[in-house]
């Protein structure tokens, strides 16, 4: 439980070394503003004493959040341009909700009575408010249970569905207060329709999504274990999904502790209802894969997603950075032969038996498609920033387009070292859906869960 002091920092993503452009943009400043325009509705706010408007805004601020939070929790493909990804979604998603709670924590410190118009009975507005008490406990549960990796995440990803609970409690509190306005108003009508798109959105990512439509059916065609890794390849049982590399699908292997999805880019080239993944043991999902998955499953496949350009329009030089399973979008792009352009791809693994896809990249250097880098740090060619002077010099990447994908620590050291060389354009896909501090103990919860039903089992 104590882990390492790495274990409890607060994960930072890397950032572009320049802004974003195109229209991702465009969906935080239409969240901002529709969420600030509110402030019109309480400016006038009267009340015995205290900041009332403010109390009544910050209290609009918090449901209002958590709606939107819960609207970028669908994965709706229509959103990513807005955003730059659905990795920034859910950056968006997890930050909107942590600003909404505390929102709601200053909305009680100044809360207070209000003069205006009831919106319901006094015994409807006291029943709500109190349940909104209960629904604000059960929100700071939930979101301790979020920041602490303590938990499984299998159990995080069901408790954390339960967050419903607080938002349904305080838009219905909302609705009922007294406010300066009535329900039925242009403003009242304003905060119901976000607040339902908030309780239907939950309800199209949890009942339908998670519950009906799981995703396109594939089946296991092949499974393939090399070193820690796991190649496995899919065959569509019916219209095939369409993507492009260096995108990502979700995947849900038949039912138990493996349906809970998981993403991964997929590694195969683009061709119809065949889709190859390379996924490595990492945590207690990954781990059982190898052994659980069999030829002939069935499998769901959600998708696909992701904006990683790895041939991006008017770039004259690419540069790839991958490190152990992160070479998967890049094993998809390697297949792909650009016209003016031949990627350079620096490849860092542990020992060669631990790199996926070592055959095909050396396949795609000999014909020409890729300039490969291998380096294996168990042969001491750990890549540095030494490397990379050594291909492009001291201002060599200025004009180039660099796309990384791997660990942590890889990424930091790399990013740092691409911007030192000049580069101005860096693309980095970060997925992760589940942020926080402490040691992921799924491993050794699911050991002690597995040797007490043992126990029990041979104890009955």
């Amino acid at each position: 439980m104590r882990g390492s002091r790495n274990d409890w920092r607060l994960h930072r993503p890397q950032r572009p070394a320049k802004p974003q452009v195109g229209l991702a943009w465009v969906g935080p400043v239409a969240m901002i503003a529709a969420t600030a325009i509110g402030w019109f509705a309480f400016a006038d706010a009267v009340g015995e004493e205290g900041d009332v408007a403010f109390s009544l805004f910050i209290g609009s601020v918090s449901i209002l959040l958590m709606a939107w939070s819960n609207i970028l929790s669908t994965r709706w493909r229509a959103l990513e341009p807005f955003f730059g990804g659905l990795d920034k979604v859910y950056r968006w998603h997890r930050w909107l909700g942590a600003l909404s709670v505390a929102a709601m924590w200053l909305h009680i410190q100044y809360v207070d009575d209000v003069e205006g118009i009831p919106g319901a009975s006094e015994d409807i507005a006291d029943a709500a408010e109190e349940l909104a008490g209960l629904g604000e406990t059960v929100l700071y549960v939930l979101i301790i249970a979020s920041l602490i990796r303590w938990v499984p995440y299998r159990w995080w990803r069901q408790s954390h569905k339960l967050l419903i609970f607080p938002f349904a409690t305080a838009s219905w509190h909302f609705h009922t207060a007294t406010k300066p306005y009535a329900n039925d108003s242009l403003w009242g009508r304003w905060f119901q329709i976000i607040m339902v798109a908030g309780i239907i959105a939950w309800a199209y990512r949890v009942m339908w999504r998670d519950g009906v439509r799981r995703g396109r059916r594939y089946k296991v065609a092949s499974v393939d274990s090399a070193g820690s890794a796991v190649t496995i390849d899919l065959v569509s049982s019916g219209r095939p999904l369409k993507w492009r590399a260096g995108q990502f699908v979700f995947v849900r292997v038949g039912s138990g502790a493996l349906a809970e999805p998981h993403p991964f880019t997929v590694a195969s080239v683009h061709v119809d209802g065949y889709i190859r993944l390379v996924v490595k043991s990492l945590g207690d999902w990954s781990e059982q894969l190898g052994s659980r998955v069999a030829v002939g499953d069935n499998v769901f496949v959600e998708g696909p997603y992701g904006r990683l350009h790895l041939f991006p329009k008017r770039a004259t030089e690419v540069v790839w950075i991958a490190g152990g399973v992160g070479v998967t979008p890049f094993l998809a792009g390697s297949r792909v032969r650009k016209e003016g352009i031949v990627p350079h791809l620096f490849y860092a693994v542990r020992s060669r038996d631990d790199a996926p896809g070592l055959e095909e990249l050396n396949a795609a250097a000999e014909a020409g498609r890729i300039i490969f880098h291998l380096h294996v740090s168990s042969e001491g060619t750990r890549l540095t920033d030494a490397d990379l002077i050594a291909t492009f010099g001291e201002d060599g990447l200025r004009d180039s387009h660099v796309v990384m994908c791997g660990p942590n620590a890889l990424v930091r050291a790399m990013t740092q070292a691409v911007r030192e060389l000049g580069a101005q354009h860096v693309h980095v896909e970060e997925f992760d859906m589940r942020t926080g501090i402490g040691p992921d103990l799924s491993r050794e919860v699911d050991e002690l869960v597995r040797s007490a039903r043992s126990r029990v089992k041979h104890l009955g």
